[in-house]
């Protein structure tokens, strides 16, 4: 390799590195990136990173790879996330997923290949620990202040906080992976005294900022991966001593913050004292994880091989619905679970066999990473303080997935797989036979795999981009007015696969229709259009249905309307809203026993039903009236 070729190959690696970092300092801080405007960002700069390795790919005339027997289950899993994208019935959804596996896949390539070094892990390791500190330390300030915006708008978590993400759990899961890591480096790393004052500092405004989050789940999560750290610390003569004190001191300050300060904050009393009963902010409390972990197990049995799709979790929600639970859920709050429900056992036996495959690996490669450990006098090292913080912090991540979703939160993701990576690639240590040279071959395929990469990410970019800023704009205007109809239009023009703006449209259509006016039947018209294409687009939303049915029941076509209020309930049996908006439409053609039925079915569902509450008064008079012959409302009621 020439001069000016070897000193271009080095300023490739070093751009990588800086726009990797880049990624990691900015998806925590961007909502943890689970907003389509961040995660755009996201998909940029790793385009960056993808170009800038595939041309070192090219410079240098005999590149070498490393290649972990894990890498082999990440390719699998990548392989059947794209052949899986192609049967999926919600192609929106299931493209945006497939994009994120994609996007983790490669970035775990990278890292293995590029940022293996020990120079590069400590400078990444320092990194994700300076980022959760100042984001645990914002995190304390919000509760201190019972502020519960993040940056410039409301989380709406009273009495908790959430830091720079949207919601505490994540800010958990961030914070479980991180705290064994900087524990590490703080009792056996290789640092100086004042880096480790630094570290000290850094492991009390984690804790603090954990406490802040009241999440059970992460703090039990983090819990055992601080205890895995220190369990394995105190089996060894050297650390036994320095992990004790720091053990008697991380209870006792523990237990002074919790009873002196966490112990008098409203979250404490909601989530700690009283869990089993929900809050103003709405707890989910045990029956109802219960109840949705149940309910993705069903979905898994119902489709045991491939699952019900990439992120369809939700979308196939509403069939599946216990009456316990009337919300949204986004996802089971068991990544394990969502996994099988979404990807069936296909992809649950691929991560399956990866996760006994990453222990193995960490198994082979302990002895040579112990040995590091003790070539120093004092014990100190920090490929030892690594191996361990980052595997006690996978295991935090392992044990609070069982409880939440921190695998689908983007930035999240991103520093478990950071860690993953980097621990795969410690297996050099041990072996040299996972090195090898890509000759022309593998360089074609790898360099076909990153283009193909490059130009979908570029292309979504584009696409979602444009929808995102029109729908920003859209959302600025009146609700349900022709502004903000028009502006949806523009923004579907850009996006033509995405179901809810269709819906959104829809809405504005028969909202504007139901205002009354002399063009009511047409904007109705307009309307049922527009909800054809988004049942078109999703098949599982019954909404587009009842609303259907609402705009013929509005235009005087009734008899039209009935298969689609069936249909509608079909596809969400269980819900409050759509029994009470068909209880709605027996309304409108007079049946009201019909319709008494609904609400009494739609109360049962929802105590804070008033929908259903005031029209079963309305219906209850009409059935009497009808007994009696006597009118008991007034006659222009």
């Amino acid at each position: 390799m020439g001069f000016a070729q070897k000193n271009l190959d080095v300023w490739c690696e070093r751009g990588i590195l800086f726009l990797f970092l880049g990624l990691l300092v900015f998806a925590p801080l961007a909502f943890g990136a689970a907003h389509e405007s961040a995660f755009l960002v996201v998909q940029g700069v790793a385009v960056g990173i993808f170009i800038l390795w595939g041309a070192r790919l090219w410079l240098n005339p005999k590149p070498k790879l490393l290649w972990p027997p894990l890498a082999w289950m990440v390719v699998a899993f990548a392989v059947y996330a794209g052949a899986r994208y192609f049967t999926a019935d919600i192609e929106y959804v299931a493209r945006a997923e497939v994009i994120q596996v994609l996007l983790f896949a490669l970035i775990f390539f990278v890292i293995v290949n590029n940022l293996h070094g020990q120079d590069e892990t400590q400078v990444i390791s320092f990194t994700l620990i300076a980022v959760a500190t100042l984001i645990a330390c914002y995190a304390v300030a919000q509760l201190v202040t019972h502020s519960d915006r993040v940056w410039n708008v409301h989380s709406h978590n009273i009495g908790r906080a959430s830091g720079t993400y949207i919601s505490p759990n994540d800010l958990a899961g961030l914070l479980g992976m991180l705290l064994p890591l900087t524990m590490a480096y703080l009792l056996v790393g290789r640092v100086s005294v004042v880096t480790r004052i630094l570290l000290a500092y850094a492991v009390v405004a984690m804790m603090a900022g954990l406490g802040t989050t009241f999440s059970r789940a992460g703090w039990v999560a983090t819990g055992l991966g601080i205890l895995f750290v220190l369990a394995v610390l105190l089996g060894h003569r050297k650390h036994r001593l320095r992990a004790l004190l720091f053990l008697m001191i991380l209870l006792a300050g523990g237990g002074v913050f919790i009873s002196k300060y966490l112990s008098k904050t409203p979250g404490y009393a909601e989530r700690v004292v009283k869990p089993e009963e929900k809050g103003p902010g709405g707890v989910l409390d045990f029956d109802t994880r219960f109840a949705l972990w149940r309910t993705a197990d069903q979905m898994w049995r119902d489709n045991f091989w491939c699952g019900v799709g990439p992120a369809h979790f939700d979308y196939r929600f509403a069939e599946y619905r216990p009456e316990l639970i009337q919300m949204r859920p986004a996802r089971a709050h068991n990544d394990y679970l969502n996994l099988l429900a979404d990807w069936g056992t296909i992809g649950g036996v691929i991560v399956l066999t990866g996760i006994g495959i990453f222990i193995f690996t960490l198994a082979k490669t302990w002895p040579h990473v112990r040995r590091a450990e003790a070539d120093f006098g004092r014990g100190q090292s920090n490929r030892f303080a690594f191996f361990l913080g980052a595997t006690g912090g996978l295991f935090a991540l392992a044990v609070h997935s069982a409880a939440d979703f921190n695998l689908h939160i983007p930035a999240n993701a991103l520093v478990g797989v950071t860690l993953l990576a980097l621990l795969s690639s410690n297996l050099r240590f041990a072996t040299a036979q996972h090195w090898f040279r890509a000759g022309m071959p593998a360089k074609l395929i790898l360099t076909g795999a990153l283009a193909a990469t490059v130009i979908i990410f570029i292309v979504n970019v584009f696409r979602c981009g444009g929808e995102t800023l029109w729908l920003a704009r859209a959302a600025r205007q009146e609700i349900f007015s022709p502004e903000k109809a028009a502006l949806l239009e523009k923004a579907f023009a850009c996006e033509p696969e995405n179901f809810q703006t269709a819906n959104d449209i829809g809405e504005c259509f028969r909202m504007q229709s139901f205002n009354g006016g002399d063009n009511f039947d047409t904007l109705a018209q307009s309307a049922m259009a527009w909800y054809a294409r988004a049942s078109r687009l999703n098949p599982y939303d019954g909404y587009s249905l009842l609303h259907t049915g609402m705009c013929l029941d509005w235009i005087g076509q009734s008899a039209k309307a009935e298969k689609y209020y069936s249909e509608a309930e079909a596809l969400d049996p269980n819900s409050y809203f759509m029994m009470a908006n068909i209880g709605w439409h027996f309304v409108q053609i007079g049946d009201y026993a019909a319709a008494r039925q609904y609400f009494i079915r739609s109360m049962k569902l929802s105590n804070f039903d008033d929908l259903a509450r005031n029209y079963l008064y309305i219906c209850e008079n009409k059935l009497v009236e009808q007994a009696s012959g006597k009118p008991l409302l007034p006659l222009d009621y």
